[in-house]
């Protein structure tokens, strides 16, 4: 009972924190990505890369910006990588291996955070902080600005411009993450999370063994892997470490952190549109989706029937943290997996199918509820333009959604950006399948076994960094095919959404008549929640049958 009361009370407390944060950082995030005023420090910055900050960018540009950058950070992360034995406080870690370092590099730069190693044993920790740290800001920024390109492409008309990637990546640096980041990584000191520069030590442990624990940056690196919805973890438990993650407060706080950015960008595109009901037509589909998921996977790791022992100890406890609970474990799984987060409090693998399930369900959705900073919000909005396009075909008039017209070209490209990910998971797990060398990777067999691989690819793909564990992932093939699963889960479905941008941007804005379809109302809603859930299962339903719906059943 008081378990109960704990956990809603946590779920009521967050639910506050993040309708008292909507308002303020939603407009906080509208004025610095429409101001026409640059800080001093900002225009250092431009003056040293070389760029006009005055100067809007064709979509075409915008996207060779995007790529141009990530080409550059990850030549850097990698060769970062290879080269940190040689490096200041390297620990004395080893080089990284060529596809380990390809891998982390990748999914770093991407926003993904999977890690096929264990940070306190291969990172030393100027690695982590120049290295990986840095990445955890810059790739946020990066899909805030994405989607902020798209926005504008809603606002704009008769113009190829989409707005200045440089100035977005650097303001959303400069004035969001960094100084929020800063304050709660003191929050997070204050709470028990450690932040030093201690290197490995050799502690004696209540029953007179000992271990080698490793000290370092940790509070610092914990604060914007949850905000900027990173997720990798500076150890292997990720946030089930006591060092990241030590009681009930922290990890409340640090799933606030990684939901809020993504629950406050509904209004800065209400704002940016000039209708704040927009915004929270879109806020209430993610907030319906995150609060289902909530409710699903607590009550079937509540009413776990695998074992009696599951039901002494009050639920399925296994791979959970007995200071965090059912609960607090639940509710961390399903945030974690709608945002493009990949930090854990507890091993997904060890969930019951029907949890488990639902993680990979999230994932699959797109990440979309609130999905990460700026990914989560455009992925949202492809949905509502198709959304929109199915309405219009229901009543045989052109569509329009924000006073622009949904023409074919316009559809093509969000076909294509819905069809991108799924192609890259379904593949990626056939190929694995197939490949006798990459099935004995899996720990596991049968339903389980593919559930395994399934959440890879998934994770992958969707730019998540979760792991269902169970897999030995830490192979050439495995390195390789989910660093190219990162790589290309990322950037091809921002080429369709910044296309998509110019397309409307070049339009010149329809009137609202008396057939316009109405998209602030419960009715759009309901329509925008039916859509997602029957794309993205027609989509995966096949291999969601052949994984835990399988094990569900057996």
């Amino acid at each position: 009972m008081n378990n109960t009361l704990a956990g809603w009370l946590q779920v009521i407390a967050l639910v506050g924190a993040l309708a008292l944060s909507y308002r303020p950082l939603g407009d906080y995030l509208a004025h610095i990505l429409t101001s026409p005023r640059h800080w001093r420090v900002e225009r250092l910055v431009y003056r040293a890369g070389g760029v006009d900050g005055d100067a809007d960018q064709p979509w075409p540009a915008y996207l060779r910006s995007v790529l141009a950058f990530f080409l550059v950070s990850l030549l850097f992360l990698y060769g970062f990588l290879r080269l940190q034995n040689h490096l200041l406080l390297s620990l004395g870690m080893k080089a990284v291996k060529p596809d380990l370092a390809f891998n982390t590099a990748a999914s770093f730069v991407t926003n993904t955070n999977w890690q096929n190693y264990s940070g306190e044993s291969t990172m030393g920790h100027l690695v982590q902080m120049a290295g990986l740290a840095v990445q955890n800001f810059v790739s946020a920024a990066v899909g805030i600005g994405v989607v902020a390109a798209l926005i504008r492409g809603f606002t704009r008309k008769k113009t190829d411009r989409v707005g200045n990637f440089w100035v977005d990546l650097t303001r959303v640096v400069l004035r969001v993450l960094l100084p929020v980041s800063f304050v709660f990584a003191l929050v997070l000191v204050a709470g028990g999370v450690i932040e030093n520069f201690h290197g490995i030590q050799s502690i004696t442990t209540i029953a007179g063994e000992h271990q080698s624990l490793t000290g370092g940056p940790v509070a610092s690196q914990e604060a914007i892997k949850e905000l900027g919805t990173n997720g990798g973890g500076f150890y292997n438990a990720n946030s089930s470490h006591p060092f990241e993650n030590p009681n009930p407060f922290t990890n409340w706080l640090e799933i606030y952190l990684l939901l809020v950015i993504g629950f406050a960008l509904p209004r800065t595109f209400g704002k940016m549109v000039g209708d704040n009901r927009q915004g929270y037509a879109i806020v209430a589909v993610m907030a319906l989706i995150w609060a289902s998921s909530v409710a699903i996977v607590t009550a079937n790791e509540l009413h776990s029937v695998s074992s009696s022992a599951g039901h002494l100890a009050g639920g399925m406890m296994e791979g959970k943290e007995q200071r965090f609970g059912i609960w607090a474990s639940a509710l961390f799984a399903v945030s974690t997996t709608l945002t493009s987060c990949g930090a854990v409090n507890s091993f997904h693998d060890s969930y019951t199918p029907g949890g488990g399930g639902m993680t990979i369900f999230n994932m699959m959705l797109g990440e979309i509820a609130p999905g990460g900073t700026g990914s989560g919000l455009y992925g949202i909005l492809i949905l509502a333009v198709v959304a929109v396009f199915v309405a219009g075909l229901m009543v045989g008039r052109t569509p329009e959604y924000l006073g622009k017209k949904l023409r074919g070209q316009e559809m093509k490209y969000a076909s294509l950006y819905i069809l991108t990910t799924p192609a890259i998971v379904l593949v990626g797990a056939g190929l694995a399948m197939a490949l006798p060398g990459e099935r004995a990777a899996m720990l596991n067999h049968g339903p389980h076994g593919f559930s395994e691989v399934l959440y890879a690819f998934t994770s992958a793909a969707n730019n998540n960094g979760s792991a269902f564990a169970g897999l030995s992932a830490n192979t050439v093939w495995y390195n390789t095919a989910l660093g190219l699963a990162m790589i290309l889960g990322r950037f091809l479905p921002m080429v369709f959404v910044l296309a998509l941008a110019g397309s409307l941007a070049s339009q010149q804005p329809v009137p609202v008549t008396a057939g316009t379809l109405p998209t602030h109302r419960p009715q759009f809603v309901g329509l925008l929640t039916g859509v997602i859930l029957i794309v993205v299962g027609l989509t995966y339903f096949p291999a969601l049958a052949l994984g835990p719906l399988a094990e569900g059943l057996h």
